[in-house]
């Protein structure tokens, strides 16, 4: 609706500035915090999201054949025990093929309009959108209000601001004039319309739903595209939440909310095959496991496929001034949601003869255990290792842990064992500290693809510029979202930027005093397309211009 458009339009307009200059802003607030929020509004969240335990989840949605979903907190061990529609595919996108003609004559103004209220409508519900991260990706309370809540949203009106951008590059109408010799002028009125690709399905990942969520479904919706929501299996209900606010929003605006959907499944009975295997998918936004991703790419080619996936992420260390905070910024990126984020570091590369501190040698194995020391800081008080940790999605982790601890042990270079924690309030809670291993770069074989988990290598190699060497290669042949380097030398910085860079893989200097995991929306270009982590960026022009194509028609005048 135009009105909700002109009600944003300041809030967009800021997001686009935002965008342009790259400056750090955010539009939702990212604390859970009773200061900015009052006492009551996160007591509502938590009660409506325990009101919504052991029932059947209030959605009503086309070619409903039964009921599914089988979600178990990480936190209690318990289930959820919540039901979602399941649905006939086949049945679903015959209604939602009805849906897109109204939804393509809408025009520009009143598509981004109502994905603008979508956004301000979901930044309502972060509360109880926090408590169902938490119990079904296993987030810590804050990690799921901010980077599943605000810090989505963002990515989510980022995604937004481009499409808006992309179409309001093609005019309406043009007139059109030109002498061809003795016949005179010849004049044409020309009309430019935006037709969309066809449906676009989003296939969510289990750590973060929404946090390709948003963007895929703004990114699609605006520029005329229906779109099906795929959440993970053990994480329905945040995508849920979302979905209903969608169908909500279109109905007020009179349009059908099956331009919106979700298709839930469990484990046991996966439904993902017949959305990316359906004729009139034309659209595939995936996050979730580089095997997975890599598949859709080769074998979805009929439709636009857009991965976010993993790779080896990496640290370089060639000198630092302070190696305190150094190992302290190294020791939060190993702990931070268990390591499940997929900017989450795994490869940390130190020169046999050690790093220069303040021109002084620092050997290796002091190095090392300063990374070590400052895990075991980090996690000494359990309230800040589940503020930190949160648990472990799946119990499927520690069969990982288990087996690289057996390597470990194998090859007698195990600096820190894993172990649980015990998070406070949740005395089930499935959780894990990180395993640490030292290797030599001739082990590779153990750390040259990721590893979904606490488990991290701190790899040796003859020198600086062998590190770098091989944490690059590692980056072009494997992928690479987050890239590290620490160094006090201006000529290795140059070199290693380049290295990383020339490989495909973003890169970031000495970063401490920050969670150097955080990739920030409006400012960060969140995965390069230039390596195997994926072939997407969140969020460039590319992201969107795609999603829609351009028919004309002209006539003399």
């Amino acid at each position: 609706m135009t009105h909700w458009f002109k009600e944003h339009l300041p809030k967009l307009n800021k997001a686009l500035d935002a965008c342009q200059h790259r400056y750090s802003w955010t539009a939702y607030t990212e604390s859970p915090s009773s200061k900015i929020h009052g006492n009551d509004v996160p007591k509502q969240g938590k009660m409506r999201f325990e009101a919504m335990l052991n029932k059947d989840y209030p959605m009503q949605l086309p070619g409903e054949k039964g009921r599914t979903g089988a979600e178990v907190s990480p936190y209690t061990r318990e289930p959820l025990g919540i039901t979602y529609p399941k649905l006939d595919v086949e049945d679903l996108y015959i209604e939602i093929n009805k849906a897109i003609p109204a939804w393509t004559n809408a025009g520009v103004d009143t598509r981004v309009g109502i994905c603008m209220e979508i956004l301000d409508r979901c930044s309502k519900q972060l509360f109880e959108n926090a408590h169902a991260t938490m119990h079904t990706a296993g987030q810590s309370y804050i990690m799921a209000f901010a980077g599943s809540g605000a810090n989505a949203l963002d990515r989510g009106l980022e995604a937004l601001v481009y499409a808006y951008k992309a179409m309001q590059d093609v005019p309406q109408t043009a007139k059109w004039t030109r002498s061809f010799g003795a016949a005179g002028d010849a004049n044409l009125l020309k009309e430019y319309r935006l037709k969309p690709r066809g449906v676009s399905v989003t296939v969510c990942c289990a750590t973060f739903p929404l946090w390709n969520g948003y963007p895929a479904l703004t990114a699609s919706l605006a520029t005329g595209n229906p779109v099906v929501l795929k959440p993970h299996p053990s994480a329905i209900l945040p995508v849920a939440l979302m979905v209903s606010v969608c169908r909500e929003v279109l109905s007020e605006a009179g349009f059908d909310p099956n331009l919106v959907t979700m298709v839930a499944d469990t484990r046991e009975e996966p439904a993902t095959m017949a959305l990316l295997n359906h004729p009139d998918t034309a659209i595939i936004d995936f996050t979730g496991s580089p095997t997975f991703g890599n598949w859709i790419e080769k074998n979805c080619q009929d439709a636009l496929v857009y991965t976010e996936t993993a790779g080896c992420n990496s640290v370089v260390i060639e000198s630092t001034n302070d190696l305190a905070k150094m190992a302290t910024a190294i020791a939060q990126s190993l702990c931070q949601a268990s390591a499940q984020m997929c900017t989450s570091v795994q490869n940390i590369h130190i020169p046999a003869k050690g790093i220069t501190v303040n021109g002084q040698s620092v050997s290796f194995d002091d190095v090392a255990q300063a990374i070590v020391t400052e895990v075991d800081t980090l996690l000494a008080d359990p309230k800040h290792a589940a503020f930190l940790c949160g648990t472990l999605v799946t119990e499927d982790i520690y069969n990982t842990i288990t087996r690289f601890t057996q390597i470990g042990d194998d090859i007698g270079s195990i600096l820190r064992q894993s172990k649980p924690y015990e998070n406070p309030g949740y005395p089930n809670a499935r959780t894990a500290t990180p395993l640490i291993i030292a290797v030599t770069e001739n082990q590779r074989e153990y750390y040259r693809e990721e590893l979904f988990g606490p488990i991290s290598f701190i790899i040796k190699s003859a020198s600086a510029n062998e590190c770098l060497a091989e944490a690059t290669t590692n980056a072009r042949e494997c992928g690479a979202i987050t890239s590290h380097v620490y160094s006090t030398d201006e000529t290795f910085l140059e070199k290693a930027q380049d290295a990383y860079n020339d490989a495909g893989a973003s890169v970031a200097c000495n970063l401490m005093g920050m969670p150097i995991n955080f990739a920030a929306a409006y400012s960060d270009y969140h995965v390069t397309g230039m390596n195997p982590a994926g072939n997407a960026c969140l969020t460039d022009l590319a992201f969107v211009t795609n999603r829609f194509r351009i028919v004309q028609r002209k006539r003399m005048v």
